[in-house]
């Protein structure tokens, strides 16, 4: 049996509820309503509704602050800090990125570092939010748990720390690269948890004997494996430093697992970079090179077995374009839990709308 299908609007509705009724103001639970489920929409499914019930344990138990005066501490002509207030990242990450477009306009770039967040949820969405306005974003963050260790270690020191880059096209969707510097986020392997599913070999390895994981449940007596051997534990570490130390946010062992029970506040570090295109080249010209390109390579000659060659961000419009018409997939379980937080909120279950 297929996995009933919910509207985007009642996700967004169910979602926006949950938030209000853990003491969110209404216009800042629209914002962050609206972010966590374009992670569902985009099909990051990982980092979207799936992850609601955590959020709402944070904002019950104080680590979150419903209420953030999200300001910025110093800024440049093209460079900002923000400080989150310990407020839901997606809210800290729409006011960054909203601020690095603003700098880019001014000066061509704007880099805004953040302190002070939380987890903003899939991180292609505030890379994609520049390409609206042709320009190029980037964006990357401290995991909000370490679950990696740096090359040859055994102790887990390094997040999963993602980063993502889009660049606007013309008729092309944006190219809209969003990863993590692990071979599996842990977004994923807790999808695996909830359908009881294992994991394949190369995911994580065990610290004492490194043996791999397979069981999601015992991924905490290990450490997840980066992509590309020691050159993506390196790119963790770089986005590390540049996201954490650099904004002076949490790193390596002062970082805060936002899912551990306490109330501790996670000072989760993030940046976003926003990259005006026109201070380069016309935008027209821009995209039109940007479609002959990308429908070079398309087009290329494929290896055998390879049915087609896909682009990162052209799948993205085609999960949006479906999922706006025909709703969100849900697995039976990930409705149970939403149905138990419904009932302990006393909103209106996700089926009911």
């Amino acid at each position: 049996m297929s996995n009933a299908r919910y509207s985007i609007a009642a996700m967004t509705a169910f979602t926006y509820d949950a938030l209000v009724a853990n003491g969110v103001p209404e216009a800042d639970a629209g914002v962050a309503a609206r972010q966590m489920i374009e992670a569902d929409i985009t099909g990051f499914d990982a980092h979207g509704i799936f992850r609601l019930g955590m959020y709402c344990n944070t904002l019950k138990s104080g680590r979150c602050n419903p209420r953030p005066n999200i300001r910025t501490l110093q800024r440049s002509a093209a460079t900002a800090l923000v400080d989150g207030d310990d407020g839901i990242g997606h809210l800290v990450m729409t006011y960054a990125t909203n601020l690095a477009m603003e700098l880019a306009r001014e000066s061509g770039i704007g880099w805004v570092g953040a302190r002070n967040s939380n987890h903003a949820g899939a991180a292609g969405i505030y890379a994609e939010m520049p390409t609206r306005e042709n320009m190029v974003g980037i964006y990357a963050a401290v995991s909000t748990a370490n679950h990696m260790a740096v090359w040859g270690a055994a102790e887990a020191l390094l997040g999963t720390n993602p980063i993502a880059i889009g660049i606007p096209a013309g008729k092309e969707p944006p190219v809209v690269l969003d990863i993590a510097t692990s071979v599996s986020s842990y977004g994923t392997i807790r999808q695996h948890v909830v359908s009881g599913t294992p994991m394949p070999d190369g995911w994580a390895v065990h610290s004492k004997t490194g043996t791999p994981i397979n069981d999601p449940k015992q991924v905490g007596e290990g450490v997840l494996l980066p992509i590309g051997d020691y050159k993506g534990s390196g790119l963790a570490l770089i986005i590390g430093l540049l996201a954490g130390v650099l904004n002076g946010a949490a790193f390596g062992r002062d970082v805060i697992d936002f899912t551990a029970t306490g109330s501790e506040k996670t000072n989760t570090g993030q940046f976003v970079v926003a990259i005006d295109v026109k201070r380069f080249i016309p935008p027209g010209m821009f995209a039109a090179e940007m479609d002959r390109h990308l429908n070079d390579l398309r087009s290329s000659a494929r290896l055998p077995g390879v049915d087609a060659i896909r682009l990162p961000g052209e799948d993205r419009r085609k999960r949006r374009d479906d999922r706006t018409r025909n709703g969100v997939a849900l697995p039976a379980g990930l409705v149970k839990q939403l149905d138990d937080l419904a009932a302990s909120l006393k909103i209106k279950p996700l089926g009911a709308r």
